[in-house]
């Protein structure tokens, strides 16, 4: 029994069985869609295709996967453990692949509130992305959900 606790305790997986990476992006994911005040059903479908793509789920594992998110979102304050989880195992162009799909996740419900842009910044800072790079995935965003980039 110790040996289970130690290994619940120090294992690599956050929460339940996801692989890290994908929960920390969830949270990524999640604490973006909330940053506004709400996490509103654009943003909560913005998530589930996201992260349905991203780590090839099908609908129930999407959805496992967000709750986990939401609850793990719920329970910590703080980015950088999860930024951190994301910096040490992808590339930059992977960890830029993140930071357009946050923006996507930040521009699903038509606009950026200030406390999103503040996000963005302090995440583009965190994993190691160029501020002209995150601008570029910010466009491609825009661009593809059809909004102006005012």
């Amino acid at each position: 029994m110790l040996d289970a606790l130690k290994s619940l305790l120090f294992s690599n997986r956050s929460i339940g069985d996801h692989d890290p990476v994908a929960l920390a992006t969830t949270v990524l994911l999640v604490e973006a869609g909330m940053m506004d005040g709400t996490f509103g059903p654009e943003e909560r479908v913005s998530v589930l295709a996201l992260v349905r793509q991203r780590f090839s789920l099908d609908d129930a594992g999407a959805a496992r996967l967000l709750a986990v998110g939401e609850a793990e979102a719920a329970r910590s304050a703080e980015l950088y453990s999860h930024t951190r989880t994301v910096k040490d195992n992808l590339s930059y162009n992977e960890r830029l692949d993140i930071i357009e799909m946050v923006w996507e996740v930040v521009y699903a419900d038509g606009h950026l509130h200030d406390f999103e842009a503040n996000l963005m910044r302090r995440l583009n800072r965190l994993l190691f992305v160029e501020d002209a790079d995150s601008g570029l995935a910010r466009k491609r965003v825009l661009d593809r959900l059809g909004l102006s980039s005012s």
